[in-house]
């Protein structure tokens, strides 16, 4: 990972005894993507086993962009469908923008998520299979644009959700032991 954040020049250096040497110069670089997290969905990790999961982009309209920067949004109990080739968000909560006017939009509606063709063929592969289903797990923003991390996910048991309980109750335990 680091090899792709370093850069590296070779400069020539001629010392006392009139002989080239050649000094590497290493340059860490800024990570230049920046993301931050708007909403998480913690009840899909509970609910679901996640397979794959693919970044998409949202089509917005302004005062959903500005509530988003506020942190006003929920993704529970949301999915994605595909429809005619198009993958859509239905059932998220943006909630309305308080300084917005008269032409606000509406909290609850279908959003086209924006995917490449390839990518959609896939999920729709994955998501014909019995028990898959298509679910957001995060909003985030990532250089200014508003992305959506999907999951192609399968529920999960009653048993399951308690071994997982169980594990992450053995593993708070060891920790506080060591501490």
């Amino acid at each position: 990972m680091l090899a792709n954040k370093c850069r590296f020049q070779i400069i020539p250096c001629i010392t006392s005894t009139k002989r080239i040497n050649f000094a590497i110069i290493f340059e860490i670089m800024a990570d230049t993507s920046t993301e931050k997290n708007i909403i998480t969905n913690r009840k899909a990790q509970h609910d679901y086993f996640i397979h794959y999961s693919y970044e998409a982009g949202i089509v917005l309209v302004g005062t959903e962009v500005k509530s988003l920067r506020q942190g006003r949004a929920a993704l529970v109990d949301s999915y994605a469908v595909i429809q005619q080739g198009e993958v859509w968000l239905l059932n998220a909560n943006i909630n309305i923008y308080d300084q917005g006017s008269y032409n606000n939009h509406d909290p609850i509606r279908k959003r086209k998520l924006l995917l490449n063709k390839s990518e959609i063929r896939k999920i729709s592969r994955a998501t014909l299979e019995k028990g898959y289903t298509l679910i957001p797990l995060r909003l985030y923003f990532k250089d200014g644009k508003v992305k959506v991390e999907l999951g192609v996910a399968s529920g999960k048991k009653k048993y399951d959700k308690r071994e997982d309980i169980a594990k992450r109750d053995l593993q708070r335990e060891t920790l506080r032991k060591f501490k």
